[in-house]
């Protein structure tokens, strides 16, 4: 083998999980590869239409129906538009089974879903590392809030992530940037909300990553709220403002683009990895990159897909198969209730700017020894403004009256979102489809997952809850509907080689190693145990960090 193609870690994947495992393993001196199965994207330069407006798009941004017909699953929500089309992976070049429907959105290319992302970035509290044993769910976690609090600390330090101190065991603090504002409107809520409620429920601004202070090769946020255009001032996080450059300056990093890992190869003999099989994008050639330790950050089903995809005669059913886990427990949040309605007494109030962040609701339900008609619980995500140019007038729809109309701002209004944990149920599971082939001639995944009885209950709760909250809060015309809760749509797949306490039960140990084979490390959505009902990224940060440094240490002692 060519010494070009031997290095101290492989990093499969360069997402969020991925590039802060390139920034922390080249920092501690380590000779890096990272392995992105779809093209490059450079910063600032990849973002083409990240100063353009709907105008300077051929059909305002929208969706033709070519490309309805084009992307049969990416325009089941939101993606599918001319905004940023060739961030979303293709669905006819990567398709998948679904055995039951789940709607699977994917970036393939350097940075990943870093450059889409919505940017809310919430700390786990005990209360969620706690909920599976205390409930008899799924395994224990093997870790608690104390173990990666410091990991919380150091990510949030690095990445920036605005937001306010407000004292909440369910939703614990942290490093924080000066928050962004609430509007008028949205701090009116927020204090009706606190009073009719005796202070048990709050509404408090986003913590998002989006920087309101300038770091080090990054602007801070201008309040364009375009995020997912690529942002060329660095203000929000992703691999190509942050951590990339970090681990590109240590001169220990080399990234290769159109590299699809096909598999981890294993040697029985020593029961550890050596190293990574490379499917060549472009030139459909094959090539081996060996290294001491490989990090698995494909994100969740990509990354579960390869270690299904590397079986052996020892693991028939994939590396880390040994305790019939892998692949299994997959979740998501569920999402698709929500209420809204108008807000009087504000008209002579405006706002400034483009806020690319809403407020947040934290979970209120199964707490403090109350007991609903399911487990977890629910947050809410939201925002409350003024109806601007885009609104629809009934009673004006022509002429000058309509123009002069639209010039004025319209009514206030509040509208918000739920976001349900799921529960980590062994049947809701991927495996590979022997027969369905992608573009490169590989098997695909086979998606069966849905939603049970204890998330359908919490639904209720969610619409419910949402409609009597605003009404307390002074919210005129208060409507809601129960929507679309595929499991998917929340872009946060989490589960499927999950972290537990012993190899009967766990795909993965406490250092996020996979027993099977103790040189590889899964730190991405795959290795988590449950699923809260906050977003995830942050928690993949700070895992990714913590699992980095451990790995780093027991190969100086020689343990890897």
């Amino acid at each position: 083998m060519p010494e070009s193609n031997v290095f101290d870690a492989i990093v499969v994947g360069s997402g969020i999980s991925g590039g802060w495992a390139a920034k922390e393993l080249t920092e501690k001196g380590m000779k890096v590869i990272m392995l992105e199965r779809g093209r490059n994207i450079e910063h600032v330069k990849g973002y083409p239409n990240a100063t353009k407006d709907p105008w300077d798009f051929p059909h305002r941004g929208g969706r033709t129906q070519q490309m309805i017909n084009d992307y049969p699953v990416l325009k089941r929500d939101y993606p599918l538009s001319e905004l940023n089309l060739d961030y979303w992976a293709k669905d006819s070049e990567c398709p998948y089974t679904e055995v039951k429907r789940f709607d699977w959105f994917r970036g393939y290319h350097v940075g990943g879903r870093s450059l889409m992302w919505g940017r809310q970035s919430y700390r786990w509290s005990d209360i969620d590392f706690e909920a599976n044993a205390k409930e008899g769910i799924g395994t224990d976690w093997p870790i608690r809030y104390k173990d990666i609090a410091p990991w919380y600390d150091y990510v949030e330090t690095f990445a920036g992530i605005s937001g306010s101190k407000e004292g909440l065991a369910v939703l614990p603090d942290g490093k924080f940037m000066p928050p962004m504002d609430l509007t008028c409107v949205e701090k009116d809520v927020a204090d009706r909300i606190r009073k009719h409620y005796n202070g048990q429920r709050h509404l408090i601004i986003g913590r998002t990553a989006n920087i309101t202070r300038a770091l080090p090769g990054r602007s801070s946020c201008q309040f364009r709220n375009r995020c997912s255009l690529g942002c060329p001032f660095g203000a929000y996080f992703s691999t190509q403002s942050s951590t990339l450059p970090a681990a590109m300056a240590t001169g220990n990093l080399t990234l290769r683009p159109f590299s699809i890992v096909t598999k981890i190869l294993y040697d029985k003999d020593t029961q550890r990895a050596t190293g990574v099989e490379v499917l060549d994008a472009e030139t459909n050639q094959t090539y081996e990159y060996k290294a001491k330790i490989v990090f698995l950050n494909a994100s969740t089903l990509n990354s579960t897909w390869v270690l299904l995809n590397s079986a052996t005669d020892v693991f028939p059913g994939g590396l880390g198969s040994s305790s019939d886990q892998l692949g299994h427990n997959l979740m998501d949040h569920h999402l698709g209730v929500r209420v809204q309605g108008t807000v009087e007494g504000y008209e002579d109030k405006y706002y400034f700017g483009r806020r690319p962040n809403g407020f947040y609701i934290p979970r209120f339900r199964n707490l403090n020894g109350e007991k609903r008609e399911y487990l977890r619980g629910f947050g809410y995500q939201g925002r409350g403004d003024r109806q601007n140019w885009s609104r629809n007038i009934p009673e004006l729809n022509i002429g000058v009256e309509l123009k002069e109309e639209l010039i004025e701002p319209g009514t206030w209004q509040v509208g918000m979102g739920g976001f349900g944990e799921i529960l980590p149920y062994h049947e809701n599971k991927v495996t590979l489809d022997k027969e369905k082939k992608d573009k490169w001639g590989l098997n695909v995944l086979a998606i069966d997952c849905e939603l049970k009885t204890n998330e359908l209950n919490m639904r209720k709760d969610m619409l419910n809850d949402g409609k009597e909250m605003l009404e307390a809060a002074g919210v005129k015309n208060v409507t809601g509907k129960d929507g679309d809760g595929t499991p998917g749509r929340g872009i946060h797949e989490m589960g499927t080689a999950r972290m537990g306490t012993d190899p009967k039960n766990s795909v993965l140990n406490k250092h996020n190693q996979v027993w099977d084979a103790k040189n590889v490390f899964v730190t991405d959505g795959a290795c988590m145990t449950s699923a809260s009902c906050v977003n995830p990224s942050l928690t993949y940060m700070a895992l990714t960090a913590r699992a980095v440094d451990f790995a780093v240490n027991e190969l100086k002692k020689g343990n890897l």
